[in-house]
């Protein structure tokens, strides 16, 4: 699975032939993990949902802040989209 992952990786973005090592452990690692349980008990831990007090200062009349960087934004798409959601 690593090497299936990595090749994917590889056929859309330059590495570095130095760099494939390290590319190579870190999926490794990275698949050790989500299957020992370990990574996914510490991704739920990090997520805070915002009060709704905080949602309604977020929107003003002249944008939008975000809660992932605190910038504001006339519109949220484009920001939004580039972060997977």
């Amino acid at each position: 699975m690593t090497a299936e992952i990595v090749s994917a990786y590889i056929a859309r973005n330059h590495v570095a032939v130095s760099d494939m090592p390290a590319l190579i452990v870190s999926v490794h690692s990275t698949l050790n993990s989500l299957t020992s349980g370990a990574a996914v008990s510490a991704v739920a831990e990090e997520v805070e949902k915002p009060t709704p007090a905080q949602v309604r200062k977020s929107i003003t009349p002249d944008a939008l802040i975000s809660f992932i960087d605190g910038k504001p934004y006339k519109t949220l798409k484009r920001h939004l989209s580039t972060h997977g959601l």
